[in-house]
């Protein structure tokens, strides 16, 4: 291809001479004029061959350079026409990284609209070392993948934005903040990277900010004063969902490094429940590793020593359409269901560990609520429930929803509505869940996909 551009340039030159040599017959009489329009000339012949020759080029580049859409490639055609250097240095600044607060749409960057995979991990199959081996060759496992390719690609676009808005809290997360505060600056964060669009992407609950011996589900409602102190040991759950495909992730922030037993035990006890979930694994079995890692670990706090327990009534969780609980529980503990994991289900596998008893029970007001999946139609004799129920099914639907988002929409007055609602079993309340005070707890979760060929940790990052 070069040397056809290099023929095309070759003949332009030759009737540019030729058109030099007229010019020149001319200049008498018209002066400097002409040699003007001849410069012209020239110039306007070797650009049109430059742009044959770089054009030619800029095709095979555009080959092999993923997620450059249309407007990059002409961007770089007008750049190479002048100069190949600027082509080169205008291709490299066309792929958007993310800014510091992130600011840029998760689906801006990748513009080919393919997301990160998860981390992919072979299934615990004793006995049997080849099942796993047979499953990742097999042409109809991957024909299998095929069909749900979409499904795992939104997951994996909800698992970025949760990554990115994560890794910035933990950054922005310190002492002296209020949880209002600290929940405002995640959400806001999470909705630019998702761009929420009501049930077609968004949050897909409320930012849990629980505390101390608070373990899950507490954050603050309007008027809550709470801030965040040195000695604190805060759990930060937090969902993503596209198109109702949902992300269920959390980690533990303690800054004071005498609590860093407590999440060393926590997160290597999830990883563990990672580890050995799996395709025709009993969920039992699961709880029972998840809890032998658990409490091999203890907590020494001023001077005496804890015991680190699994939290023997939370557990990890099913996960289906538009559904953060769907069904199938996974216990944190030995006992619990012979149930068995299946091809094609999505699982949050999380784990709570706790300084206290190990078992917590409803306290402090509520804030978390959340529409009965399989509630059907109810008579409501209230026009402010009607009202009310008509918001929740246009923003959230059967995903949580707390308080704080309630005001967000302008909702108000709506306290009497919502506790009809709950009255009614259209919405189910979720108080937060504590330990014996005094106590401790901490929780690390990750969602995983098990897919027919192998199992993806989807929303696993740098951090944790």
């Amino acid at each position: 291809m070069a040397d056809i551009a290099k023929d095309q340039l070759q003949n332009v030159d030759e009737s540019v001479d030729k058109e030099e040599e007229d010019v020149v017959e001319e200049e008498h009489a018209n002066g400097e004029v002409k040699k003007k329009k001849k410069k012209k000339k020239k110039k306007k012949g070797k650009t049109e061959a430059n742009e044959n020759c770089n054009g030619l080029e800029e095709g095979v580049e555009n080959l092999t350079i993923q997620g450059e859409n249309q407007e990059d490639a002409t961007d770089g055609a007008a750049a190479s026409s002048s100069n190949p250097k600027k082509k080169k240095k205008k291709k490299k600044g066309s792929v958007k990284t993310q800014t510091d607060p992130p600011t840029i749409p998760i689906r801006e960057i990748f513009k080919d609209n393919q997301y990160p995979i998860g981390e992919i991990q072979d299934y615990p199959i004793p006995n049997d070392v080849t099942w796993g081996k047979n499953r990742f060759t097999s042409e109809e496992k991957k024909t299998l993948e095929l069909v749900d390719s979409e499904i795992y690609n939104d997951l994996r676009h909800a698992a970025e934005v949760h990554r990115q808005t994560r890794q910035y809290m933990q950054k922005f997360i310190k002492p002296g903040l209020s949880m209002i505060k600290i929940c405002e600056e995640l959400e806001e964060t999470a909705r630019r990277l998702i761009v929420e669009n009501k049930l077609e992407a968004g949050l897909a609950f409320p930012t849990g900010v629980s505390i101390n011996n608070c373990a899950a589900h507490y954050t603050p409602n309007a008027g809550d004063p709470t801030v965040l102190t040195y000695d604190d040991v805060m759990k930060v759950d937090f969902g993503t969902h596209i198109g109702g495909r949902i992300i269920d992730s959390a980690f533990t922030v303690a800054f004071n490094p005498k609590y860093d037993n407590l999440l060393k035990a926590v997160k290597d006890a999830t990883n563990t429940g990672v580890k050995e979930a799996g395709i025709d694994v009993r969920l039992c079995d699961v709880g029972a590793a998840i809890q032998e890692v658990m409490e091999s670990y203890e907590l020494e706090l001023n001077g005496k020593t804890y015991p680190i327990k699994s939290i023997r009534n939370l557990n990890g969780h099913s996960i289906s359409h538009y559904r953060v609980h769907a069904g199938k529980t996974v216990p944190i503990v030995k006992r619990g269901e012979a149930t068995r994991m299946e091809e094609g289900e999505f699982y949050a596998i999380e784990t709570f560990g706790s300084t206290g008893k190990g078992q917590v029970h409803d306290d402090m007001e509520c804030s978390h609520y959340m529409k009965n999946f399989d509630i059907g139609h109810v008579p409501l004799r209230l026009s402010k429930s009607k009202q009310l129920l008509n918001i929740i099914n246009e923003n959230f639907g059967t995903l949580a929803f707390c308080r704080r988002w309630l005001d967000r929409l302008g909702q108000t007055k709506y306290l009497m509505a919502l506790k009809n609602l709950c009255d009614a079993g259209v919405v189910d309340p979720y108080p937060p869940l504590c330990d014996i005070k005094g106590s401790y707890t901490a929780q690390y979760e990750h969602t995983i996909i098990l897919r027919p060929t192998c199992k993806e940790v989807v929303s696993r990052g740098d951090d944790y």
